[in-house]
């Protein structure tokens, strides 16, 4: 039991981190630009602890379910403007109070659609709901009637998302993303120039029996130098060169042993898939990299992971991306493990996974920053915003695919470490 205590609070703490890494980029961007930000919780909706910022307004907090999170920023509701925000703004204001009995019969329409117009003018904080009762809206603004309610609507306006153009619309979207790729950078970069890496070398660790490499006298402890003449400089160059031979084909492999260099000719292998192969297998070795070498490196890292979730939506590789991945169970249980080895072990797992949220947020799927992005391009294109149920459809349509892998993930994840150990 203890041990299972310790677990879930690693994952609940790590995925914290996640969340005000990435939703802290969406709130930087959206204040940067003058937006009003409403809420910043870490944790899914429901009850809370919570305080207001006197600066800014907005309402930070820890939700009872501390797993995942959300910042509320006004204006970012899908559609175009309704037509009658102005009037309804200018009677709500010229009111003071009014609820949406009172405004549907000030400006003519049913009180379904008065509480909409309310509920939009709250959010955009033109109103506040009252604290007395749960039915009323007080104005946040002045006015009389001499004043236009263009005018009146453009600055409440004014601190909304709404309010930004594209550009800035889609660097608001952008941040949490960027947000999480700058942090991955940076905690690979540091862990990787205190603590170095492993990588395939040239020397030999292993030559496989009745290989073209055996037969040729090559053996362990071998280091290879050069393929055909050419020099090469690490094992990712020599399995390239090995890759564009044909089995069968002859080519001189130049090695050093005990220090005097070597060439013998190699018959290239082949693979049980018929892929051409030397035959044999790499030792590996530590690098203490600069740390310019570390954050190359780093930058590397980053495009093997853009690589991997890309494997998802390939039919080929989809069943073996599924089998590697994990849910929120596994990364719990992850993070953990992480966490008993050491600081930086924890480190590099946090910066895998902000990475990894980073780049999956990027795919062009409502509802994540990238399906939001497209749609702003789309609407940029259009030059009209898309009808607010089309929006909703295929944020939901998105939701359902998504929440469709996460269950399947989280099942897996069971049998994985629950069922089979």
């Amino acid at each position: 039991m203890p041990d299972a205590i310790t677990t879930i609070l690693w994952g609940v703490l790590t995925f914290s981190i996640l969340v005000v890494l990435h939703e802290g980029g969406h709130f930087l961007a959206a204040r940067a630009f003058g937006v009003k930000v409403h809420e910043f919780m870490v944790g899914l909706p429901g009850p809370a602890i919570r305080f207001r910022s006197k600066r800014s307004g907005t309402m930070f907090g820890v939700t009872a379910i501390p797993l995942g999170g959300y910042v509320r920023i006004a204006g970012m509701e899908p559609g175009a403007e309704d037509e009658l925000l102005g009037p309804a703004l200018k009677a709500a204001t010229l009111a003071g109070r009014t609820d949406a009995n009172r405004l549907a019969a000030e400006i003519g329409v049913e009180v379904e659609h008065a509480s909409r117009l309310l509920a939009t003018l709250a959010d955009w904080g033109a109103l506040a709901p009252a604290t007395d009762d749960e039915i009323s809206y007080l104005a946040t603004l002045e006015a009389d009637e001499h004043t236009d309610a263009t005018a009146l609507l453009n600055t409440a306006r004014s601190v909304t998302y709404r309010a930004l153009s594209k550009p800035k619309r889609i660097t608001v979207l952008s941040m949490g993303v960027l947000a999480n790729l700058l942090t991955a950078l940076l905690v690979f970069t540091v862990v990787l120039g205190v603590w170095g890496y492993y990588t395939q070398s040239l020397t030999l660790y292993d030559v496989q029996p009745g290989s073209g490499a055996e037969q040729a006298g090559l053996a362990a402890g071998d280091r290879i130098t050069s393929i055909g003449g050419a020099a090469v400089e690490d094992w990712m160059t020599l399995t390239q060169e090995i890759s564009a031979r044909e089995p069968g084909e002859t080519v001189e492999v130049g090695f050093v042993r005990n220090d005097q260099s070597e060439r013998v000719p190699v018959t290239i292998g082949e693979s049980d898939s018929g892929a051409p192969v030397l035959g044999v297998v790499s030792d590996v070795e530590h690098v203490n990299p600069s740390i310019g070498e570390a954050a190359v490196e780093s930058v590397r890292l980053t495009g093997m992971v853009f690589m991997a979730i890309g494997r998802f939506f390939s039919p080929d590789t989809f069943q073996e991306s599924v089998e590697g991945a994990r849910s929120i169970v596994g990364i719990t249980v992850e993070v953990a493990e992480a966490a008993r080895m050491g600081p930086l072990n924890y480190a590099w797992i946090v910066a895998l996974l902000s990475l990894s949220l980073g780049v999956m947020n990027i795919l062009p799927i409502p509802p994540l920053d990238g399906g939001k992005v497209a749609l702003e391009l789309v609407e940029a294109v259009a030059r009209r915003p898309l009808s607010r149920r089309f929006s909703l459809g295929l944020s939901l349509s998105g939701a359902i695919l998504l929440f469709s892998l996460i269950g399947y993930l989280m099942y897996a994840d069971v049998v994985r470490y629950f069922i089979q150990g």
